[in-house]
């Protein structure tokens, strides 16, 4: 192994964690999240030769792990997703029903989060799950920063809808029963 190598494992490795966050961003869920990640450190590793010194790694990284996902979605079109509610554990001070109900919350949240379009799930993932700054997202995706800012904002909303008519469709099942 030659010092390049040896350089650019070491700055994949300094930039595990905002990856796993923007797996975890991309696949709703730690364990997809990871599994994007280990594909694409492995791509990167295995195609090092195709990275241009000079250029962002973070942003090479990251397109690569956009392809991994969309190539996954594609597998995965005609299947569909099932979420598992966790259980909330045996300890006596635990309000079960109070933690159910915010797993249930956060699984509807997850599901709603992944059905937004692409451009929208990741601009939500760079700005308000890691943190970025407008201006590093923008960067990050290669977009004008006001084109940014639009898809954040039709993301958001089309959040808040969904996660409401989501509610909204729970309640009605429950007094219709």
């Amino acid at each position: 192994m030659n010092s390049s190598d040896e350089e650019l494992r070491r700055s994949v490795a300094a930039l595990l964690p905002r990856l796993r966050r923007f797996g975890v961003a991309l696949a709703g869920t730690p364990e997809q999240g990871d599994d994007i990640v280990q594909a694409a450190i492995e791509r990167v590793l295995t195609k090092a030769n195709q990275w241009q010194v000079g250029t962002s790694l973070e942003s090479w990284i990251f397109k690569i792990m956009q392809n991994i996902w969309r190539d996954e979605l594609r597998r995965r079109r005609t299947d569909e997703r099932k979420q598992v509610l966790n259980s909330a554990g045996n300890e006596e001070t635990v309000d079960g029903s109070s933690v159910a109900e915010t797993m249930l919350m956060l699984t509807r949240t997850r599901e709603c989060f992944t059905r937004l379009p692409d451009d929208q799930r990741l601009a939500l993932a760079l700005v308000v799950l890691d943190g970025r700054s407008y201006r590093e997202a923008a960067d990050q995706l290669e977009i004008p920063i006001g084109t940014l800012m639009s898809r954040l904002s039709r993301g958001r909303d089309a959040l808040r809808r969904m996660i409401e008519d989501d509610k909204n469709i729970a309640l009605q099942k429950a007094s219709a029963q």
